[in-house]
């Protein structure tokens, strides 16, 4: 029987333990999605305690809290850092099979070096060695993201955000560097509570008064400008659903004027206003040489009395089943028609999709570009072990593994890093197994390039942002 978590955990081959450990371990990481601080980056917070650090802001833990019958005090309410950390800790043993027991035990091992198994037993413990080194100056926010060697973060903001804290990261002499990345949700959900205020934000930042649908795109115009202007280069829209419409300026204005009227807007409105705008963006985007990123199939904030209480996004989603196939071929297809459709990557959050995107790539590959449109790593539900397989096995089935731009960390908390260790780890037992089949060669030569391409140096040309510092 094998140790818990050994030096060859989850690499069931020789091969396997030769990728990982000669190739993929010490690659740097490059985390161009995820939705840590950019301000507590700025200010290189310390972090209180190992409760503040590992719950803080990770609904991934509170759903396993929330599943064991734990009060919600313990999740985001007003119990202490302490006792929040030994509700998690009385939680995780039950968490046989979920990757929550292994991230959580990669993160005590490679942040804090500590082995021991966490449990009600050792949880205070644990409480008391961890804090000790957050104590540190070492394990304050810089400290932490350098322990993973991590070359760069693309952090999520909205166009109306100053991007003050990246002004002034990019001021500071760290090893890494920090870029903001679009996220234009508020500004395309015209269907959403709290657009029309977010839409007198959009027109007072960007100085452009709303009488058109014209008038919102030259206003995201002027702020992707802005954004470019801060070493931005990509953008990300999360669609619940893909929307489509063929694009008609007359019909997108009338919706827009409905909504900021307060009035309902159809379903076709709706529709036409959003494939207006994606359109459009599409073409900006590729202008400025950008890559853009479709994150599809979340039905978000199911729960509405959470929601009242505390919000979106912490803890109350899942994943959608609706179709996406035939919407998201037209939006493609109607920026590629003029010749701008920019750099994609599509994710998917219902495996059952995975054809699906492994299929539509093909449609749209060119230009030259290696991977130009790109299969996301498993995302949120589906970024443990088994999800992350079967993206690959679709990938590789369909397209092209050995140009994929690998593992993002899409994460609010500065130590889930660990999870492109688990990711590098199963990439690695996955082309093992393929090579141990014979069904590729055991060329190293080529295999190390594959792999060390996936951990990194694939993202490092695809992206095209400056990674020295």
């Amino acid at each position: 029987m094998k140790k818990f978590m050994d030096a060859d955990f989850l690499l069931e081959s020789e091969v396997a333990k030769k990728l990982y450990h000669d190739y993929a371990e010490h690659m740097p990481i490059y985390d161009y999605h995820c939705h840590i601080s950019p301000a507590q980056i700025a200010a290189n917070h310390k972090f209180e305690n190992i409760g503040e650090l590992m719950l803080g802001g990770d609904h991934y833990k509170w759903r396993v809290m929330f599943s064991n019958g734990v009060e919600d005090k313990y999740c985001r309410g007003d119990a202490t850092w302490f006792e929040k950390w030994m509700a998690f800790a009385s939680s995780l043993k039950y968490c046989v099979g979920n990757p929550m027991y292994h991230w959580t035990h990669l993160e005590l091992k490679r942040v804090f070096g500590i082995e021991e198994v966490l449990s009600e037993k050792t949880a205070e413990d644990i409480w008391n060695r961890a804090n000790a080194l957050l104590a540190t100056e070492e394990y304050r926010c810089h400290g932490l993201i350098k322990k993973f060697g991590v070359k760069l973060i693309c952090t999520t903001d909205d166009p109306i955000d100053d991007l003050a804290a990246h002004a002034e990261i990019a001021k500071q002499n760290n090893p890494f560097k920090v870029y903001p990345a679009w996220r234009p949700d508020k500004a395309i959900n015209i269907d959403k509570v709290g657009f029309v205020e977010y839409m007198a934000k959009l027109s007072e930042v960007a100085g452009v008064k709303f009488e058109t649908i014209d008038d919102v795109v030259k206003a995201l115009d002027i702020r992707l400008d802005y954004f470019h202007a801060h070493d931005a280069r990509l953008a990300d829209h999360g669609m619940d659903t893909v929307p489509y419409a063929k694009p008609d300026a007359e019909a997108a204005t009338k919706a827009l004027k409905a909504a900021l009227a307060g009035e309902e807007v159809c379903e076709y409105g709706v529709a036409v206003y959003k494939t207006y705008l994606m359109v459009k963006l599409g073409a900006m985007y590729k202008k400025r040489g950008w890559v853009q990123q479709y994150h599809m199939g979340a039905m978000r904030n199911n729960n509405p009395r959470m929601f009242e209480m505390y919000g979106p996004d912490v803890g109350f989603d899942s994943i959608n089943d609706t179709c996406i196939a035939e919407n998201l071929s037209h939006l493609m297809a109607d920026q590629e028609r003029t010749g701008d459709l920019p750099k994609t990557i599509l994710y998917c959050l219902n495996p059952k999709d995975n054809y699906v995107i492994g299929t539509m790539l093909g449609n749209f590959q060119g230009e030259g570009i290696p991977g130009k449109i790109q299969f996301g790593s498993g995302w949120w539900f589906c970024d443990q072990q088994f999800g992350m397989i079967e993206q690959m096995k679709s990938l590789a089935s369909l397209g092209l593994l050995g140009r994929f731009v690998g593992m993002l960390t899409d994460s609010r908390s500065f130590i889930s890093y660990t999870r492109h260790e688990y990711f590098r780890r199963i990439l690695c037992n996955l082309i093992g197994h393929w090579v141990e089949n014979g069904e590729y060669p055991e060329d190293y030569e080529v295999l190390g390039e594959i792999v060390k391409g996936i951990c990194y140096n694939n993202a490092v040309a695809y992206f095209g942002m400056d990674v020295d510092c």
